[in-house]
């Protein structure tokens, strides 16, 4: 097992002076000095400690050195499942998705519940998602059960909906839909709570999954870049497994904790707090609004465009939220809630205003806030919320959102340059598994506001993009920012936390023009290499 508690960068070395391209939100120097685990200078070459040649690193003419991104939205524990069980990320079509599942089955004879993940159906020629009859084709002797990449919809078999007893009888329970076809019967696609209709069918999480999935997704984060996370909809189990590995020198970045509501009554009576290594802080609780754009689960003011007898799924109301999110900001955690839809964010919003009357000091954020009324863009930065959103999202929804909402509801949706002028708050990241969490795509995301093809839709709205450097700080400063820690670390100065990520090829430029070169944490290498 890798041990990564060591703050030096390299053995015997008191300093370490890395010189090359050092680029920061608003300068780019020549060098940097690592001591202990912290910057000791950064600026001109001549300006750096004197340092034996073997203490000197010298970055190739096409690397670049930033502050240590931080992924502002991830579930670190599905990023490493992601890796354990049916992937389903590539595949482009129902024929294909087929074929992974047949293949899975035969890899698995055991007869137990097949589980994947990744699917998303809005690119497949056939324009729709995966159905009961699909998978029976496949696989019809055990439960299968395939949820969509954003996590907020499911597709399983026949024999799944058999053995968790869903009839045309069965109703939809709240905040969830059982998509049916003209006849009443189940297609096979389960939508945001519908699914708990099936979970007693979903493979068992025991602790040594649960610590393996953490141990992979931590190391796979490392590898892209990436220096830190916030963690969002932690189960109670994860924490002290979290803990476990910073203590054992097993985990390679720092992880900020936003856990389930389920888990608030312990974190409040706790409250607010980091682990002896100070990587792994447990500060906030997450709730849920509303359900995913893709699935039309997205709570909007008016029905869908392409689906006008729905508005979306509301998952929780005032009197639920008001009780919980008070709760949560005596104990002095930050507050932040899943908004997709402009009706959600709305409420959301309206909700936080009441609630700061009565905690002005509460952190609040809404995770996503996708899809805004232009008239309500405004009310973030009078109410004093953060806004934690992912530039994949919008490069990945250009190929549908148009078709969900139509050309008028696309000037609120990630509005982030909007956000900003108004003086809000702006934290990104990727919500991988969702997306692929990988900082290349989200850095050339927000940049250029185009697909990796380069194809930027009608209606996309690219006076909505960010420039270089404003990019770079929604990834660097103000995570750190945001998490009150913007004193510690997100930046190079002096005194900071050496944590850098470093590429060889620019990563605004995207994945196929770049690649992770080497990624260190309180100055120490934990992955990639400096050669």
């Amino acid at each position: 097992m890798h041990a990564f508690l060591a703050l030096s960068l390299i053995a015997g070395c008191d300093v370490t002076v890395i010189e090359g391209r050092i680029e920061t939100p608003t300068r780019t120097f020549e060098a940097v000095a690592i001591e202990d685990g912290r910057i000791d200078a950064v600026g001109a070459r001549d300006e750096m400690p004197a340092v034996a040649d073997r203490c000197r690193v010298t970055l190739d003419d096409d690397q670049i050195a930033f502050p240590g991104l931080t992924d502002a939205h991830i579930h670190l524990l599905g990023v490493g499942l992601r890796e354990m069980i049916l992937n389903l990320d590539s595949v482009q079509s129902i024929g294909e998705l087929k074929i992974a599942v047949a293949e899975a089955a035969s890899a698995d004879p055991t007869g137990a519940t097949l589980f994947g993940r990744g699917w998303i159906e809005t690119s497949w020629p056939q324009g729709r998602p995966p159905n009961r009859q699909d998978i029976d084709a496949v696989v019809d002797d055990r439960p299968v059960l395939l949820m969509r990449s954003d996590g907020h919809a499911m597709a399983v078999n026949t024999a799944a909906l058999r053995a968790a007893n869903i009839t045309p009888n069965t109703e939809d329970p709240e905040g969830g839909r059982i998509v049916r076809d003209g006849n009443g019967q189940a297609t096979g696609v389960l939508i945001d709570n519908a699914m708990s209709l099936v979970k007693d069918l979903v493979p068992t999480l025991d602790e040594d999954r649960r610590r393996e999935g953490l141990r992979r997704g931590a190391e796979r984060y490392a590898s892209l870049g990436w220096t830190g996370v916030h963690n969002m909809s932690v189960e109670i189990e994860d924490l002290p497994l979290l803990e476990e590995l910073a203590a054992q020198g097993a985990l390679p970045l720092r992880v900020a904790n936003f856990v389930v509501p389920e888990a608030l009554d312990m974190l409040a009576e706790n409250g607010p707090g980091c682990d002896a290594t100070g990587l792994v802080c447990h500060l906030g609780v997450k709730f849920y609004a509303d359900g995913a754009l893709g699935s039309r689960g997205a709570l909007l003011k008016k029905p869908y465009t392409d689906e006008p007898t729905t508005r979306g799924l509301a998952l929780i109301t005032r009197e639920e939220a008001m009780p919980a999110f008070a709760q949560a900001a005596a104990a002095g955690l930050q507050v932040t809630t899943h908004a997709i839809g402009d009706e959600a964010n709305y409420r959301v919003l309206a909700w936080y205003k009441d609630l700061r009357a009565d905690h002005p000091d509460a952190v609040l954020r809404i995770e996503h806030a996708q899809i805004l009324d232009p008239a309500d863009i405004e009310l973030f930065a009078e109410a004093g919320v953060i806004a934690s959103m992912q530039p994949s999202h919008a490069i990945g929804d250009l190929h549908f959102a148009p078709a969900r909402l139509g050309m008028e509801r696309l000037r609120g949706a990630y509005a982030w340059n909007s956000l900003a002028s108004e003086g809000t708050l702006i934290v990104f990241g990727s919500d991988a598994p969702v997306e692929q969490g990988d900082p290349r795509i989200e850095l050339y995301a927000a940049n250029v506001r185009r697909d990796l093809s380069g194809f930027q839709g009608e209606g996309w709205h690219p006076e909505e993009a960010l420039s270089r450097s404003e990019s770079l700080a929604l990834f660097t400063v103000s995570p750190a920012l945001s998490i009150g820690r913007g004193g510690e670390f997100g930046t190079l100065a002096p005194g900071f936390a050496a944590d850098l990520s470093i590429f060889r090829g620019d990563p605004f430029d995207g994945p196929s023009q770049s690649e992770a070169a080497a990624t260190i944490v309180r100055g120490q290498l934990v992955a990639g290499s400096l050669d």
